[in-house]
Parts: structure tokens; C-alpha cells; sequence
């Protein structure tokens, strides 16, 4: 094996097999990034990274590593953010040398995600990008024909847009800006394109998240311009699929003329082959300086919100239900809070939300969040909730939206150990006042009124939490028959 450039970097178990359908070994892997070193090393520098690694390859565990391990040598360079509302702060890796790549390949990092913005400039994405995802009955031939309209628009903005297959399922579309920007101004653009394509062109193209929004359609996820998300990386490898397949960067002739969606698939020799004839063709996103048309968001967007829902189901002259708001500014890095709210309604369930794009993601879980390893547990998607759900405790009365009784069951703090909300599968870990610990929620299949997820327990045994504390609130410290003779009221409680 080769050594990388720099620093020495010592290469182990490269005979391993990691994508068994063709042999493809760890030290093929790694020969790959030295290889695609000078082209990708310019793309990922200063960026924060997060680490898809998988130690025995395609048949073994997955896990993302944000933090950098506690053996990685002195000199690979990380960047501390600090997370907004956990102690502490992810210690990122920078990956600006050959020498890190390599070290980061041997470690069996196989996808690498980065963050939309360099360091230390956390707040300032250098680039919009369009995620577009195939749904049921759609393929990345289908995200071509979408792609194409997001240039449509972009390019009536004098925008120039670059594309590139994820090397997964779908396409992004990338849009260079260079500039002083924020991530508002970059996520209220993109979404204000999504929604306006999913109204031209409403059996193609969808804008919501839901499965059911996307069966035959193209999702363009917008919501990945934000300062916690991460999007693969143009020529990294991707583990999705029997065969390692690269995110690669493509003309917008070579997507107009591709007539097969096996195509658009490039292996890891291919992508090099590619490399070595026409050079870095996604090189103007690292200069081209553009600016983003003010303006367009009000022209373009529809005037829906994530709490349209929230807000369409409550008379808020009975109910003391907070408000709908506009969404709040997420937390820096994959932490939020989260809320346990135990209610009894109709049926009495558990009610899980987690903060997240500036609102509560919001399930029910009738019989609650086990404690017990791999012991599953059902969980109904519901609308969004605001943020001042959190500390929602009280009385919602009868005949309103969810009658009943809401006690704050357990509050804290969550990191996201991995996953994503859009694809349905989020890897978290709780520290709460009750429950503390690993969790898996991920989505198994979706309806229009109740997309179901299940919730388990993973890692260790959680403490158990004991019957009078299952019938105590956090918050107040009050019983659920408490709570209900309360005058009939209900607040919101906030810290003093």
C-alpha cells in the first residue's frame, strides 16, 4: 500500500472485504482516497467533517463519528464547536492534507459528509445545494428532470448551478455563492424554489418530507441548508448500495443524455478514469462568487409553514396550547432538547418530541419509551409542535384537538449520534431527567394521517424509572390528578 504524503500513515487489515458482492477490499478503499486525494482534499478543507464508518465493512455496524477519536494522532487538525444546548463541544476533523484522508480511510471512514460552511465562519454556508431524492416509483432519471427545472429558475436568477450524483439514489444541485450570507437567507431560497416547483409541477416534484408527499415523486430537501446538516462529499464513496459507487460531479449535458439510470453510476475506477481526462469539473464551486437574488423568497414561496397543521387543529381562544411562532434559529450541531409529555387523552400515551429545525418533530408512543434493549415500541408521527411545547403542562379541554390531561413526563438535552429525520431513522442519545441513554426511532411505513415509526432502546439497559416517578412531573412536580384538578387551566411553565 502507499503512504501518504506529509505523514507517515501505517495501513491495517487492507485485505478485509468490505462490499462482498465484488470483493471490493479496505485497501482498495483506501487506495481509492490517495488516490482521489488532490482532487477532493480542496473540496473538504476547513470544513467540519462527519465520518460514516463501517470497521467490517458493508455487513457490519455503521456508525457516524463526529467527535475525532481519542487515538487519532497529534497532527490531525480538529475544530471545537460548541453545542448550544449540551456541555461540551463535538471536536470535529478538518480534513486539509492527503495525510488525513488517508489516516481517516484506514479507520474505515468510507462516506464523508461535511458541513455546507468553512471554519471558524460556522454561520456562513459557501454554497446552496438541492438534495434531490427519489421516492416509490421515481429513480435518479426522474431527480434529472428536476434537476433540470431547479436550473430552469436559477438560471432566470443568473445563477450558475453544478450537478452531481450522490452516488447513492439521487442528485444535489449545487449553487456556489462565495459571499457574505446566512443560513436563513440560503434555506428560505432553497425552499422557496422546492415549493414553487411542487405547485408548477405537483405530480413530480414534492416539498414535504413524508413518504406519503413522495410516492412517484422527487423530494428536493431544502431543509439541508442548515448550520447542522452535513451533505456527502463531491468524489467521496458511498456504502448504500452491493457496489462502491462515488459521489460525482456531471455535466449538465452528460445528465441531459444519460438514457439509463445505471449511467449515472461511477465506480470507484471510473471516478478516477473521469479525474484523469477532464480534471475537476466541480472546481467553480470553490470560487465562482454569486449572491442570491433578494426578494425571490417572497416572489416564489407558497405561504405554508411547518406549523400549518399545529395551528389548523386548535382554537386557541379554549385552549392554552402555545401558540404557533415562527421557527426559531436551530442549535449549532446535531443537539436539541426534547420532551416526554405523558397524556392522557382519548387512549393515555406518552407523547415524543424532539427540537429540531426550529420546531418540535412530535410522535405518540402509546405504551412509552421502553428501557429494556431491543424491546420496540410504536410510534405515530404527528404534526409539528412548537417550541414552547416543551414546557406545555396542564388541562387541554374536552372537545379540543387532544382533550385531556398533559403532564411533562421527562425534559432535557439529546444528541444526534447519527440519521436523519427525512430518511427516517435517527440514532439518539438522551439526557434527561428520567431517561438516559441510547435510542433508535426509525420510520418503517407511512400513511397520509400517521406515519409509523417504532422507538428501541439501544446500547445499555436504561435505570427504570419507578411508579411514582412515572406518575411525578419533572417539571412541577405534580401527580397526573394534580394536573387535572387544576382549576381546568393549563400553562406553559418556564424556568425562573
Amino acid at each position: 500500500m502507499p503512504r501518504a504524503k506529509a505523514h507517515d500513515v501505517k495501513f491495517t487489515n487492507t485485505g478485509k472485504v468490505f462490499f462482498p458482492k465484488t470483493g471490493f477490499t479496505k485497501g482498495e478503499m483506501i487506495q481509492y482516497y490517495v488516490n482521489v486525494a488532490p482532487f477532493i482534499v480542496p473540496h473538504l478543507r476547513d470544513r467540519p467533517v462527519s465520518l460514516v464508518r463501517l470497521p467490517d465493512g458493508l455487513s457490519g455496524e455503521r456508525f457516524y463519528e463526529k467527535n475525532a477519536p481519542k487515538f487519532a494522532p497529534k497532527w490531525i487538525k480538529t475544530f471545537g464547536v460548541k453545542r448550544r444546548r449540551a456541555a461540551g463541544s463535538t471536536n470535529y476533523i478538518l480534513i486539509n492534507d492527503a495525510s488525513t484522508l488517508a489516516w481517516c480511510a484506514n479507520i474505515a471512514a468510507v462516506e464523508l459528509h461535511p458541513f455546507l460552511h468553512r471554519v471558524p465562519k460556522l454561520d456562513v454556508p459557501t454554497h446552496v445545494v438541492f438534495d434531490l431524492d427519489p421516492g416509490e416509483g421515481a429513480d435518479i432519471r426522474t431527480c434529472a428532470r428536476v434537476a433540470f427545472l431547479v436550473k430552469e429558475i436559477t438560471d432566470q436568477l443568473g445563477l450558475k448551478s453544478f450537478p452531481k450524483v450522490s452516488g447513492s439514489k439521487g442528485l444535489q444541485v449545487y449553487v456556489p455563492l462565495n459571499t457574505k450570507t446566512t443560513y436563513a437567507a440560503t434555506g428560505a431560497f432553497a425552499r422557496a424554489v422546492a415549493e414553487l416547483l411542487q405547485q408548477k409541477h405537483p405530480k413530480l416534484v414534492a416539498s414535504k418530507m413524508a413518504k406519503t408527499h413522495r410516492r412517484g415523486r422527487v423530494l428536493i430537501d431544502w431543509s439541508q441548508n442548515n448550520t447542522s446538516k452535513t451533505t456527502v462529499a463531491v468524489y467521496a464513496m458511498r456504502a448504500k448500495r452491493d457496489e462502491p459507487f462515488i459521489s460525482m460531479p456531471v455535466t449538465w449535458r452528460t445528465l441531459k443524455r444519460a438514457k439509463r439510470k445505471d449511467a449515472l453510476d461511477f465506480s470507484p475506477a471510473e471516478a478516477l478514469k473521469r479525474l484523469k481526462k477532464s480534471g475537476d469539473i466541480f472546481e467553480p464551486v470553490l470560487k465562482l462568487k454569486q449572491k442570491l437574488s433578494k426578494g425571490f423568497s417572497a416572489r416564489g414561496s407558497t405561504t405554508t409553514t411547518p406549523l400549518d397543521a399545529y395551528a389548523a387543529k386548535r382554537d386557541f381562544s379554549r385552549t392554552k396550547e402555545p401558540k404557533p411562532a415562527a421557527a426559531r434559529k436551530s442549535a449549532r450541531d446535531d443537539t436539541g432538547r426534547f420532551v416526554i409529555q405523558k397524556h392522557d387523552a382519548t387512549q393515555l400515551h406518552y407523547d415524543f418530541r424532539l427540537e429540531m429545525d426550529g420546531t418540535l418533530k412530535s410522535w405518540a408512543v402509546p405504551k412509552g419509551v421502553s428501557t429494556e434493549p431491543g424491546v420496540k415500541r410504536a410510534a405515530f408521527e404527528v404534526e409539528d409542535h412548537p417550541v414552547d411545547y416543551l414546557k406545555f403542562e396542564g388541562t387541554i379541554p374536552k372537545g379540543e384537538y387532544g382533550g385531556g390531561t398533559v403532564m411533562v413526563w421527562d425534559l432535557g438535552t439529546y444528541e444526534l449520534l447519527g440519521g436523519d429525520h427525512s430518511t427516517g431513522n435517527l440514532k439518539l442519545k438522551l439526557h434527561g431527567g428520567k431517561l438516559k441513554g441510547e435510542w433508535h426511532l426509525f420510520r418503517i411505513k407511512s400513511d397520509e394521517s400517521k406515519p409509523v415509526w417504532l422507538i428501541a432502546k439501544s446500547g445499555a439497559k436504561a435505570k427504570r424509572v419507578s411508579k411514582r416517578k412515572d406518575n411525578e412531573s419533572i417539571l412541577t412536580h405534580r401527580t397526573m390528578a394534580q394536573i387535572a384538578s387544576g382549576n381546568g387551566g393549563a400553562r406553559t411553565w418556564r424556568s425562573r
